[in-house]
């Protein structure tokens, strides 16, 4: 035992001895690991992405000269019912009426629709208490009453009465022109 150590200090470009080889050594083998770890997570993390027929669905047009005024229209989109709602003007007032009135969730009914185009309520069709389809014109509000739990909606679909928490949705959309409307 006394001769290996003497060999080895002796011989200083011994492999076992030189801090750097062996730093180099620990560098790769964590590269390594950390590489194929990746590896492995990559696919898995990857199939939690959304699937391309879901991907495809993520926006929509809609050809608003097929909604008369006064009338609903409710569409797929997302897997989720969306209302588009062209409201007349009696509708439009009383929604900016209800500016002021005591509201669970405050918003303005110029906050929940695009300047210049107020006669376009473009809603998701989902109660915010348990998500269920409110039905249109049969609350105390003129807008929409979930038959569920009660909930009642005015004319901007703004939580007026019942369990709901929160207004009704307004998803992101933009006009493309007078008569196209692009949602999501």
């Amino acid at each position: 035992m006394a001769d290996s150590l003497a060999d080895s200090a002796s011989n200083p470009g011994h492999a076992g001895d030189d801090p750097s080889r062996r730093d180099f050594i620990h560098i790769v083998a964590a590269a390594a690991a950390v590489g194929g770890a990746a590896a492995v997570a990559w696919p898995l993390i990857d199939q939690m992405n959304p699937a391309a027929d879901t991907l495809a669905l993520a926006s929509v047009e809609f050809d608003l000269s097929k909604v008369e005024l006064g009338q609903e229209v409710t569409i797929a989109w997302r897997k989720q019912p969306l209302f588009i709602r062209h409201r007349t003007p009696k509708e439009i007032a009383e929604a900016v009426a209800g500016d002021h009135a005591d509201l669970k969730d405050p918003q303005t009914d110029a906050d929940r629709v695009k300047a210049g185009h107020a006669e376009w309520l473009i809603l998701l069709g989902s109660c915010t208490h348990l998500g269920c389809v409110p039905l249109f014109g049969q609350g105390e509000y003129g807008g929409w009453f979930c038959p569920c739990h009660g909930s009642v909606y005015d004319t901007s679909g703004r939580i007026r009465k019942g369990p709901a928490p929160l207004n009704l949705v307004v998803p992101e959309y933009a006009f493309l022109n007078d008569k196209t409307v692009k949602i999501g």
